[in-house]
C-alpha cells in the first residue's frame, strides 16, 4: 500500500491537517491504496502556484516545451511496471490493458511535443489603410484537467499534454478510484524537469470532490475546464464552467452502436465486435453496446458471435490467464446484471454471461428491444445488445436512437455504401469495418449530444488550450471622423 501526498509547486506535500482516504481494490476490499485527501484551501494553494508559474512557463520557446515533453514520454515508459501493478490493484486492469494505456500515453506526449510548433496564427486583409492584422493564438492561462479512472494512463496524460504543450500551466484533479496511478503518471511527467508549479495535482475524498471542483473553477486565474467522465458529472461541470465564463471540453459518455450490413464480412465483424465490447471489461466510453443486424445476416452473424464472446471469460488479472479482468466495484458488476436480468425478463435471449462479484465473463443479448433498459441506458461493463433491423433506414435511426453521439462503426463490404451510412449516423466518431474503439494521438476525438463537446487530440486540441487574438499594427497616419 502506498502513501501518497499532493504535488504542489514542485512538492509533495501532505493536504491540510493530514487529511486522507483510502482506495480498496474492487476483488478483494482489501486497502491498496492511502492518499492525500485535499482540502478547499490545498485546491486554492495548487491553482495560486500555477498561476505563478504561467508567466514564466507561457514565455519559453517550442524547443523547450517539446523538449521537455518527449523527456516526459520516456519518464513514462520507464515507470511502466510501477504503473500497470497501480491499475491492476486499484482498478482490476489486465496487464494488456495497463501496457496498451502506457503506449498510447507516451504517444500522445510525443504528440504534444510536436504540437509546440504548430500553435500558428495567420496575417488577415485589412481594409483600414497601412494596417497589418495579426489572428494571434496564446496561451489562455492555468488548466483544471479532471480524468477518469478507466483508462486512466491514456486520459490522465491526455487531460495535461496538449495544455502544457501550448504553454498553459495545469491543476489536474486525481480520480478518487485510482489515485495512485495518476499520481505515478504525474511524478513521471515532472520528472522532465518542468519548472515549479506548471504541473500541479491534487488528490480528494470522494464526498469532497464536489466543493473542490467548484472552488478550482471559481478560482479566477483557471482559464480552462477539461473533463473526461460520466454524462451525469460533465452536467455539473459544464454548468459550473458555464456560471463562471469558463471554457469547458467535456468528454463523456456513449452508447456506441455498431451497424452489421447485409453484405458485411461476419468475420471480420465478429473480431471487431468482441473486442470494441468486451475490451478492459467494456468499460471504455467507445465500447460497442449495440449491435445492429440488418436484414438476413443476422442469424448468421449471432451464431458467429456467440462462438465468440463464450470463450472471453474473466479471472484475477493478478493471475494473468483470462482476457477479461475485474470490474471497477461492485456496484458497476451489480448494475450489468440487473441490466441483463431486465432484457431477459422482457424477451431477450441470453447467448452468454455469468462471473461472481466483480468478476463478470461476456455477456450478450439477442433480440434486445427498445423496453429494455439495455436498449438506452450506458452499462460501461461486459454486455452487449443486438438489435435486429430490417433495412438499413431502420438501423440508422435505431442507431441515432440515443441521446449519446460519440463512436460508431460500420461493416460492409462495399465501403462506398457502408460509408454512406457513416455519415447519417450522429456521433463524433465513426469506423468503416473497424471497431467501436480506436483512438490515436493526432486524431480529434470527441463527441456530440450528451456524449459532450470540443474536441481533444492534433492540432484540434491547440484550439480548445488557446486564446485566438485580433491584433494590429499601423504603419501610417489614421483619420479619425471627431
Amino acid at each position: 500500500m502506498d502513501n501518497l501526498n499532493l504535488y504542489i509547486d514542485g512538492q509533495h506535500v501532505p493536504a491540510k491537517d493530514d487529511r486522507r482516504f483510502n482506495r480498496k481494490s474492487p476483488m478483494t476490499g482489501d486497502i491498496v491504496t492511502e492518499a492525500a485527501a485535499a482540502s478547499v484551501d490545498d485546491a486554492r494553494a495548487a491553482v495560486d502556484a500555477a498561476q505563478r508559474a504561467f508567466s514564466v512557463w507561457s514565455q519559453t520557446s517550442p524547443g523547450e516545451r517539446r523538449g521537455k515533453l518527449l523527456a516526459a514520454a520516456q519518464s513514462l515508459q520507464a515507470r511502466g511496471d510501477d504503473i500497470v501493478q497501480a491499475m491492476k490493484d486499484e482498478i482490476g486492469a489486465t496487464e494488456g490493458w495497463a501496457r496498451f494505456n502506457l503506449m498510447l500515453a507516451a504517444n500522445m506526449l510525443v504528440e504534444a511535443a510536436a504540437l509546440t510548433t504548430q500553435i500558428k496564427g495567420e496575417i488577415i486583409p485589412s481594409n483600414r489603410p497601412g494596417s497589418t492584422a495579426y489572428a494571434v493564438r496564446q496561451p489562455a492561462g492555468v488548466v483544471l484537467a479532471m480524468a477518469p479512472w478507466n483508462a486512466p494512463v491514456i486520459l490522465g496524460v491526455r487531460a495535461i499534454a496538449t495544455p502544457l504543450a501550448c504553454g498553459n500551466t495545469v491543476v489536474m484533479k486525481t480520480s478518487e478510484l485510482c489515485p495512485r496511478t495518476h499520481s505515478l503518471i504525474i511524478e513521471a511527467v515532472a520528472e522532465a524537469g518542468f519548472p515549479a508549479g506548471v504541473l500541479n495535482a491534487i488528490s480528494n475524498a470522494p464526498d469532497d470532490a464536489a466543493e473542490i471542483v467548484e472552488t478550482i473553477i471559481a478560482h479566477p486565474a483557471v482559464r480552462r475546464v477539461n473533463f473526461t467522465g460520466s454524462t451525469r458529472v460533465g452536467r455539473v461541470i459544464g454548468e459550473l464552467a458555464g456560471r463562471h465564463l469558463k471554457p469547458a471540453l467535456l468528454e463523456l459518455g456513449g452508447k456506441a452502436p455498431m451497424i452489421v450490413l447485409d453484405d458485411a464480412d461476419i468475420d471480420a465483424a465478429v473480431a471487431a465486435a468482441g473486442f470494441g465490447a468486451y475490451m478492459n471489461q467494456g468499460q471504455i466510453c467507445m465500447s460497442t453496446e449495440r449491435i445492429i443486424t440488418v436484414g438476413d445476416i443476422g442469424d448468421a452473424f449471432v451464431e458467429a458471435f456467440a462462438k465468440k464472446v463464450k470463450n472471453l471469460v474473466a479471472g484475477d488479472p493478478g493471475d494473468g490467464q483470462a482476457p477479461l479482468g475485474s470490474l471497477v466495484s461492485q456496484a458497476a458488476a451489480d448494475r450489468v446484471r440487473e441490466l441483463t436480468a431486465d432484457a431477459v425478463d422482457k424477451g431477450a435471449t441470453l447467448i452468454a454471461g455469468g462471473g461472481d462479484k466483480t468478476i463478470l465473463n461476456a455477456a450478450a443479448l439477442d433480440h434486445v428491444t427498445s423496453d429494455m433498459r439495455l436498449y438506452s441506458e450506458e452499462s460501461f461493463g461486459p454486455v452487449v445488445a443486438i438489435i435486429r433491423a430490417k433495412t438499413i433506414d431502420e438501423a440508422v435511426t435505431i442507431a441515432n436512437d440515443s441521446e449519446f453521439g460519440l463512436s460508431a462503426a460500420v461493416f460492409g463490404r462495399d465501403s462506398t455504401r457502408a460509408m454512406a451510412v457513416a455519415r447519417r449516423i450522429e456521433s463524433g466518431i465513426c469506423h468503416v469495418n473497424g471497431p467501436t474503439v480506436h483512438d490515436e494521438a493526432q486524431m480529434p476525438f470527441g463527441g456530440v449530444k450528451s456524449s459532450g463537446y470540443g474536441r481533444f487530440g492534433g492540432i484540434w486540441g491547440v484550439a480548445e488550450f488557446t486564446d485566438l487574438r485580433w491584433i494590429t499594427v499601423q504603419d501610417g497616419p489614421l483619420h479619425y471622423p471627431i
